[in-house]
């Protein structure tokens, strides 16, 4: 099971994300679903920024300072 999984881990994975995505098409709509995906989107930019730029680590050593 593990060399199927490691032979076609792109494939699970994608294939997962799409039956995500057509189950939120169907209940709540694309607009909705669009907003979703954008949100997350800009979420996860903002966590890559923030990670790079070492603001978030510093914002909490400055708490834990005082």
């Amino acid at each position: 099971m593990k060399k199927i999984y490691e032979q076609y881990k792109l494939p699970i994975i994608f294939g997962g994300l799409g039956l995500i995505l057509a189950i939120l098409f169907v209940s709540i709509g694309f607009f909705k679903t669009l907003l979703i995906i954008i949100l997350t989107g800009l979420g996860v930019a903002l966590g890559f920024y923030l990670e790079q730029t070492g603001l978030l680590n510093e914002f909490f050593n400055q708490r834990e300072n005082k």
